[in-house]
């Protein structure tokens, strides 16, 4: 299947959606995966995702390199790393359909809430809550994460309501996906998941990842603010509605 124009019809967008979601649109990475797994096996696809995501991290790592926020980060990378190592232990255990779906439908609620909010009452505050909680989020982030490459709700629901400046945002997303995505390379090399053919065929989709995530560093600086918050929570209810889609189906 990788080496027929079917695939390469499909992976192309997937691909181009990961670099706009790396770029500063976070939520549209999580559709790649499910976009892929339409014409290969999810394990398959998240193999050869995985390649391709660390390489566009550096892209984002870099263009938003001055623009972070060490708190969030301090609280939640510990617990990214327990949540991969759970998700590692516990593959052959766990039902992934069903932590998808809470997780989906527990980002719907959240986005909806948000706007409401927004609509309701203008510039909406920004919130806070202890750092515990953000290391709860980033265990579910991290566990997500390595099932299904679907880390970001668990984390936009933490990180949203702080309300960070834009770039500091999209800096902040950019860090701890990258050091995120490198934790689990060893697990999905220890799951025999990175083949010939898989490294193969995200190579041949570098370009167009490396291009997409420049194009959403463009795009993302030229978005106001409140426009750019809007257009995330409208995108953090899309993705849930995908992931409870795909753990009913």
């Amino acid at each position: 299947m990788t080496d027929s124009l079917l695939f390469y019809a499909v992976a192309v967008p997937a691909v181009i959606l990961l670099g706009l979601s790396k770029g500063g649109f976070a939520g549209l990475g999580a559709l790649s995966l499910p976009v892929l797994a339409m014409i290969i096996s999810p394990v398959r696809a998240a193999a050869i995702l995985l390649p391709i995501l660390i390489v566009q991290d550096v892209v984002s790592v870099w263009a938003f390199r001055r623009s972070w926020d060490g708190y969030v980060l301090a609280w939640m990378l510990p617990g990214a790393v327990i949540g991969i190592a759970l998700a590692y232990l516990f593959a052959a255990h766990v039902d992934a359909d069903a932590v998808l779906g809470l997780v989906g439908a527990i980002s719907i609620v959240f986005g909806v809430y948000r706007l409401w909010l927004a609509r309701r009452g203008g510039e909406v505050v920004a919130a806070s809550s202890p750092g515990w909680v953000g290391m709860l989020a980033g265990v579910v982030s991290g566990f997500t994460s390595q099932i299904a490459h679907a880390g970001q709700p668990p984390f936009q629901m933490w990180v949203l309501p702080r309300r960070l400046t834009r770039d500091v945002l999209v800096g902040t997303t950019a860090i701890f996906f990258a050091a995120t995505n490198w934790l689990k390379v060893p697990a999905y090399w220890a799951l025999g998941q990175f083949t010939r053919d898989t490294v193969a065929v995200a190579a041949l989709l570098m370009p167009v990842a490396i291009a997409s995530t420049f194009a959403g560093v463009w795009l993302v600086r030229r978005v106001s603010p409140e426009r750019f918050y809007t257009a995330i929570y409208v995108l953090m209810i899309a993705v849930g509605m995908k992931l409870v889609w795909d753990a009913a189906v």
